[in-house]
């Protein structure tokens, strides 16, 4: 195992991470924002407002990419097992 592996199996990883959080954090990211706009514009200034929607907002996203992102972490699992295998032998 190189250094160059390491590194490689590093990136690719977080490149993984990144991209199965992605949908569910720009959806947060979208609702805080307009979440907060929503409170400027009618000086509301609770705290638990942002919250309901927020998980109303990760649980439809969750349902929407779900499946897209459990294919793409089998598939990482799947290169894991056989990187695993390789070095092995």
């Amino acid at each position: 195992m190189t250094a160059d592996y390491i590194l490689y199996l590093g990136r690719h990883t977080m490149e993984t991470a990144l991209l199965v959080s992605a949908p569910i954090l720009i959806v947060c990211a979208g609702l805080g924002v307009l979440i907060s706009l929503f409170q400027t514009v009618t000086s509301i200034r609770d705290m638990t407002l942002a919250t309901a929607p927020k998980i109303i907002g990760v649980g439809v996203t969750t349902l929407f990419f779900g499946h897209w992102m459990l294919q793409i972490l089998i598939k990482f699992t799947y290169e894991i097992f056989a990187q695993i295998q390789t070095y092995g032998q």
